[in-house]
């Protein structure tokens, strides 16, 4: 290994390092912020969470590199939705408080379970899905997601289910296309390359620019589920054809 790759080896540990430093500083406060205010109502909890988003772009910026830009976000601006998203990377679940409306997440249990921040996500008004229940779970989805949609509140799930790299996809899960089928809501789709900076189980941040596709609203008034899922499969999907940069997806330091 030459010098220069050595010293640039060097630069992206030590700054995504710093990011991991200032980022634990981030969570710690604002997930106390969250738990001392328990007792208010969730939307001003979700606005601590929205601070805590912009602190992490703002960190992502300054140690890592890593800004990102949006396209599509006035589709956001037409009444409450559900939000089917891209999920190829940790970045999404940080930053997308930043530009959303105050959205309520679909997650597994088990996060809940991290001190303070599980304890600060319990009182974000998720939705805490036992992943191994099958229909009991969805059932909980369908029926805890209409009350909440009903109540103006948006949803927010990852149809892939977990994180998938760079230039591959995965068949998209169901339950988000059933909740918009039960109740009527339509669905908002997100595509972004942010794993192409941000890799799955990767320490290693790379500096860039990710981009973030937000589509026009997907109809779900009279469709079935699987109608519905195939639309948003075929828009995401499409949307990271453009997006996306084969040169990016499997770097190495």
């Amino acid at each position: 290994m030459s010098s220069s790759s050595t010293f640039s080896r060097v630069v992206l540990y030590v700054r995504s390092l710093l990011f991991w430093v200032g980022f634990i500083i981030n969570v710690s406060v604002f997930g106390l912020l969250i738990i001392i205010f328990f007792f208010t109502p969730s939307t001003f909890r979700l606005g601590f969470a929205r601070l805590w988003s912009h602190v992490n772009n703002f960190l992502l910026k300054v140690t890592c590199g890593i800004d990102f830009k949006i396209e599509g976000k006035e589709n956001l601006n037409n009444g409450t939705a559900i939000i089917l998203s891209k999920h190829q990377s940790t970045w999404e679940t940080l930053a997308m408080h930043s530009f959303t409306p105050y959205v309520r997440w679909v997650f597994k249990r088990e996060l809940m379970r991290i001190p303070i921040f599980g304890w600060a996500l319990a009182l974000t008004d998720p939705i805490a899905i036992n992943r191994g229940a099958g229909r009991a779970a969805i059932k909980q989805l369908i029926t805890e997601g209409t009350k909440k949609l009903n109540d103006g509140k948006w949803m927010i799930l990852f149809p892939e289910g977990t994180r998938t790299k760079p230039g591959k996809s995965k068949k998209y899960k169901i339950g988000g296309a059933l909740l918009a089928e039960k109740s009527g809501y339509p669905v908002i789709p997100i595509a972004h390359n942010a794993g192409e900076f941000w890799p799955k189980h990767s320490f290693i941040k790379w500096p860039g620019t990710i981009s973030v596709v937000i589509g026009p609203a997907i109809e779900s008034k009279g469709r079935s589920a699987e109608e519905i899922n195939a639309e948003v499969f075929d828009w995401i999907e499409g949307a990271m054809k453009k997006i996306s940069d084969e040169s990016r997806w499997d770097r190495k330091v």
